[in-house]
């Protein structure tokens, strides 16, 4: 008897665990915009930040200009704008960071969507 209730709660409970990381997967941070970060979670930390910006105006990356203001969610134009690795003392190397409108920022690189400003 013991082994059927057992099977019953572990097939529950297996059932049950996808949909709650589910559930929690994606959340709206601005305007409609959907990155998976929940608001004021930055991906460089907020203590590596001044560090990191000090980087990039050392290493002289050049500003690119966009119309539209910048922000978490937007989506930087295909061609145009280069993108440089983020360094592994940083974190966050699955991202790629540049400078739009003088302000450095981080953007997944298959869609060009910006992550998140560094100010």
């Amino acid at each position: 008897m013991r082994n059927p209730l057992l099977a019953a709660a572990l097939l529950a409970t297996a059932t049950a665990m996808p949909l709650a990381a589910h559930a929690q997967q994606r959340i709206i941070v601005e305007e409609g915009v959907t990155t998976g970060l929940a608001p004021g979670v930055g991906i460089i930390a907020d203590d590596v930040r001044p560090r990191f910006r000090q980087y990039i105006v050392q290493e002289r990356v050049p500003s690119y200009s966009v119309e539209a203001p910048v922000r978490v969610g937007t989506v930087l134009p295909e061609s145009g704008v280069t993108y440089y690795d983020v360094p592994q003392r940083y974190g966050a190397t699955n991202y790629r960071y540049t400078v739009v409108n003088d302000r450095p920022i981080l953007v997944e690189p298959r869609t060009r969507r910006v992550m998140q400003v560094i100010d």
